[in-house]
């Protein structure tokens, strides 16, 4: 078989590549060894979400009696949720391969690995070889293991375990305080599981600026989460129905007892078996695909986008690198994006957008920013929803007041991250951020109220006094 394009994995990055090169007049191949969508639909980013919407429902229900809602009756049934789960996945799974035939891509399942520079070997029901004109390589990753914590899947979890239990574990013992541990470790503390998190660093969510952290701390605490900070599995200890670990904490040696342990200690990409040496395709020190700026690798015939071409691992940033490659193999002049927006799903949701510069950041260098900051507790729709913890903080330019960075904790982070990411793509000023007319009452004044802050002039909260913080 030839193929003008030939696509390695069908995930968010390499169907979304698949199509927009289809649009562009290529023949296209997809080769996907498991199921359209990759991870991010059938193990991770979806099926994540819709039990997080979930579990959100099902805890903030014995609330509703303080506003005047009378609730009786509430159970959980696990095995109606996993199946309304799974219905959402079939669905858009569905969807998936309905637009790739749409569009006139060939899909072929099975496994495929390089046996010359331009030449792959599918294994699957029948092997066949595929002589190819380009490549795009969008093989993903999974999960990081421990040693002697390594995934037997019944007691030890990876995160695609932990989004099918049969039922919820009395106590769930999370190793891995970032964005994965701490989605899943809230997810079953609302579902009622006892959660300990084990982190080894010295605080939840590493290289997250620690403001933005403290409110999920405060959750957490509420959510009768246990958290060991600086603390490391040294053993585990087997037993019929649960398990011991041994952990080493600053205070000690502490022994956790837990039901189920969920390993999520972060991801690392797939890049082994894929034959990449007899393919000319080079790997940078930590183990990515090294790739030019239109993700070109060392083999110009070969592009690699999303997890296995270097992190961030989103799902966004791997869609988007798809259609910048396929651009490119098109011959049109496409670049890459300036910011990617980075989301955490925990309760309260933050997310993050910027071109690399925080607040702190800025000082340690001696650059001069203007920052507003707007908490939600000051604005009326978060009020209105009982959703007022957290805020959002604007950075930009102390000279050109272009906007340098957005930081948002808080009811909806997720959705109100992209007006932001828009505005840096774009551009866009402070005086653009604060004279955009925002709908009211609704969550996205808050970036207005956070421009205004930074400009010196803000309307819902009261003025701060000292010099530079009059009307400008």
């Amino acid at each position: 078989m030839k193929a003008e394009l030939l696509v390695i994995g069908g995930g968010p990055g390499g169907y979304v590549a698949a199509i927009r090169a289809a649009q562009l007049g290529r023949d296209v191949t997809l080769i996907e060894q498991d199921r359209l969508g990759g991870v991010c639909l059938n193990e991770g980013c979806i099926p994540s979400k819709a039990l997080i919407h979930a579990a959100n429902l099902y805890h903030k229900i014995p609330e509703l009696s303080q506003i005047g809602i009378a609730t009786e009756g509430l159970r959980l049934e696990v095995e109606r949720l996993r199946a309304w789960k799974e219905e959402v996945v079939t669905r858009l799974r569905e969807g998936i391969a309905k637009l790739l035939s749409a569009n006139g891509v060939r899909v072929v399942p099975g496994r495929a690995h390089f046996v010359s520079q331009g030449q792959v070997k599918v294994e699957g029901a029948e092997a066949e070889t595929i002589e190819f004109d380009h490549c795009i390589l969008a093989s993903g990753s999974r999960p990081l293991e421990i040693p002697g914590l390594e995934f037997d899947h019944e007691l030890v979890l990876d995160s695609t375990d932990a989004l099918a239990l049969e039922e919820v574990p009395q106590a769930l013992l999370v190793i891995g305080g970032g964005y994965i541990g701490l989605e899943l470790g809230t997810l079953y503390a609302k579902l009622g599981s006892k959660v300990t998190v084990v982190e080894m660093m010295n605080q939840l969510l590493p290289g997250t600026e620690p403001e933005l952290v403290r409110p999920v701390e405060r959750r957490l605490r509420e959510l009768g989460v246990e958290v060991l900070l600086r603390a490391k599995a040294k053993g585990l200890r087997r037993g019929r129905s649960g398990a011991e670990l041994v952990a080493e904490a600053p205070e000690g040696e502490k022994r956790l007892v837990a039901e189920k342990i969920l390993q999520a200690v972060g991801r690392r990409p797939n890049t082994a078996g894929l034959g990449l040496e007899r393919a000319g395709v080079e790997l940078t020190e930590k183990g990515f695909i090294a790739v030019d700026g239109q993700f070109r690798t060392s083999n110009p015939r070969i592009f690699a986008i999303g997890d296995v071409a270097g992190p961030p691992m989103l799902a966004h940033k791997a869609s988007h690198e798809g259609i910048i490659a396929a651009e490119a193999i098109a011959g049109l002049p496409s670049a890459a994006f300036k910011a990617v927006p980075a989301v955490i799903f925990t309760d309260p949701e933050i997310a993050y957008v910027g071109l690399g510069l925080s607040e702190a950041e800025a000082q340690a260098r001696a650059r001069k920013v203007l920052v507003g900051r707007f908490p939600f507790a000051a604005l009326g729709r978060a009020a209105a929803m009982g959703e007022a913890e957290g805020f959002v903080k604007v950075i930009a330019d102390g000279e050109s007041k272009v906007v340098l960075g957005v930081e948002i904790v808080g009811p909806e982070a997720s959705s109100l991250i992209a007006e932001a990411a828009l505005a840096i793509e774009m551009g866009a000023t402070l005086e653009d951020l604060a004279r955009t007319v925002h709908p009211h009452p609704t969550l996205p004044e808050a970036l207005m109220e956070a421009a205004l802050a930074a400009l010196h002039r803000p309307i819902h909260l009261l003025p701060r006094k000292g010099p530079g913080r009059g009307p400008s």
